[in-house]
């Protein structure tokens, strides 16, 4: 995984440091309009509110969510560019080093190029344009929401905390089935697309019809664990928010915390789920892409490694 952000880094470190100065400022405004609900709901329920003060928290509410969108739409333009760019170089490098090193033409297995340049670089390019400033997004997001619930309630602030560590063992115990997967369907593909682009096509097509079933049950297994994974993480973020409630509502009856304070925890813990699901599903794609950098690398002569 290292040899892969390193290889990023490489050919798009500039561009990728901006990005990163993007999402740190897009993380920093994650807990703001969370202040705000929860200074909009105790103004109204402590009789204090008047149309001055609520129009102005709203104001404030509103210039938070733009300014965050539009950091956001910055963002993701910078970043789709910038993965586009790396695919046109993976394809580049990917056709040239096989062209011009390779001594013997008919020595290139058509398929498996075919298939790279198509397909799997395609896949690695785009994950490349936001490995980075994604990641930076989300767990600052994290950071940033449940250091807001924690300094208003410790106790809510605890159980969102609490919410995420199984998740995290959850995923880093199937992964690793899963990547296996991604290698055989990836290995098997090009199998079947280099003797598609065979001579010999005609009489191997049995062979090859029994590949595309073999993808198909390996296609099969990813989304039962996928799924299963998923029914699991939901269930917690349910039992999650179910906890939050019921803590919070007997410490509004206790005279311990404010309905505010319990409204922007159960809203925060809802902005959570989104940024916990990401990483989860980030933390998916950077070890299926592992598994495929690792692949292109293989079919590249000379030195394993693209720079």
């Amino acid at each position: 995984m290292l040899q892969l952000y390193i290889a990023i880094w490489r050919v798009s470190g500039g561009r990728q440091l901006v990005l990163i100065v993007l999402s740190v400022a897009i993380a920093a405004l994650a807990a703001l309009p969370l202040k705000f609900q929860q200074e909009i709901v105790n103004t109204l329920t402590d009789g204090a509110a008047t149309i001055n003060t609520l129009f102005l928290l709203g104001a404030g509410m509103s210039a938070a969510i733009l300014l965050s969108l539009a950091l956001k739409w910055v963002m993701g333009l910078r970043s789709g560019i910038l993965g586009e760019d790396i695919i046109r170089l993976l394809r580049q490098r990917l056709y040239t080093q096989t062209t011009r090193c390779v001594t013997d033409p008919n020595a290139i297995q058509t398929g498996t190029l075919t298939t790279a340049i198509s397909a799997e670089a395609e896949e690695l390019g785009k994950f490349a344009g936001s490995a980075y400033s994604e990641p930076v997004v989300q767990i600052g997001t994290l950071i940033s929401v449940i250091g807001f619930i924690a300094s208003t309630q410790p106790g809510l602030g605890t159980i969102a905390l609490a919410m995420i560590a199984p998740q995290v063992a959850l995923v880093l115990f199937t992964q690793g089935r899963i990547n296996t997967l991604v290698a055989n369907r990836v290995r098997i593909l090009r199998q079947a697309t280099n003797q598609i682009s065979s001579a010999e096509a005609n009489a191997l097509e049995q062979t090859v019809l029994e590949e595309f079933d073999h993808i198909y049950e390996t296609r099969r297994r990813m989304f039962i664990w996928k799924l299963s994974t998923k029914f699991l993480l939901s269930t917690i973020n349910g039992a999650g928010t179910v906890s939050v409630l019921m803590l919070g509502g007997w410490l509004v009856l206790q005279g311990r915390t404010d309905v505010g304070t319990v409204v922007a925890a159960t809203l925060g813990l809802s902005r959570l789920q989104a940024p916990t699901a990401f990483l989860i599903a980030f933390y998916r794609q950077v070890s299926a892409n592992r598994v495929k950098f690792e692949l292109l690398r293989d079919i590249l002569p000379g030195p394993k490694n693209i720079k």
